[in-house]
């Protein structure tokens, strides 16, 4: 039996609405420009795809996601210079980035903790925080923790971890309480990452 072609552009465009900042009437519009510019787009995109779901997965070391098991960022020795950046996500990371300002390594947590959701630090990669700081030449800890509750909970935590072991910073002005670094702007990112302050 054949199956009927509309039924998988169907499927695609239910898949596309699944993504952030995507619902079905945006879904619909991506998927008929793709289809539209098959050869210019969709095949080549359908072919990057498949090769990022085989190859994709996160450093060892920090937890970025590269293709390898230690991400460019911790493979660049250029980078070693005793600061470590802790982020909550991947994309906080790209967006510290995207500003180009910082030049050390980075520690991705995997989200923050949280009580409602019954995370814990043994959810996180705080342990294995704690583990780089005594095992690199780290001197300065950054938490770039994003200024929500959950995310000062764990900035407070991971300094109760780390406090004597290593001088701690954390971003100041420019992050606005509630906000989040993937959606602030390099200008914001750089003035607070400049102006961070002991903790």
């Amino acid at each position: 039996m054949i199956k009927n072609s509309t039924t998988d552009i169907e499927d695609l465009i239910a898949l596309m609405a699944k993504l952030p900042g995507l619902g079905p009437r945006s879904a619909r519009r991506a998927v008929l420009h793709l289809i539209r510019k098959r050869a210019l787009l969709l095949t080549p995109l359908a072919e990057t795809m498949s090769e990022v779901a085989a190859t994709a997965r996160e450093c060892l070391n920090c937890g970025n996601v590269g293709t390898g098991d230690l991400c460019t960022i911790c493979e660049d020795m250029t980078r070693e210079n005793g600061e470590l950046c802790v982020v909550e996500d991947v994309s906080d990371l790209w967006a510290m980035e995207r500003a180009g300002v910082f030049k050390g390594r980075y520690h991705v947590l995997g989200g923050t903790l949280s009580a409602l959701d019954a995370v814990g630090p043994e959810d996180l990669r705080i342990p294995r925080l704690v583990d780089r700081v005594q095992s690199e030449q780290v001197n300065e800890v950054i938490l770039a923790l994003n200024a929500t509750i959950d995310g000062q909970t764990t900035a407070h935590y991971i300094a109760d971890q780390l406090i004597g072991q290593v001088r701690l910073t954390s971003l100041a002005q420019g992050v606005p309480i509630g906000g989040e670094l993937d959606y602030l702007d390099e200008g914001t990112i750089t003035a607070a990452l400049r102006a961070r302050k002991e903790i």
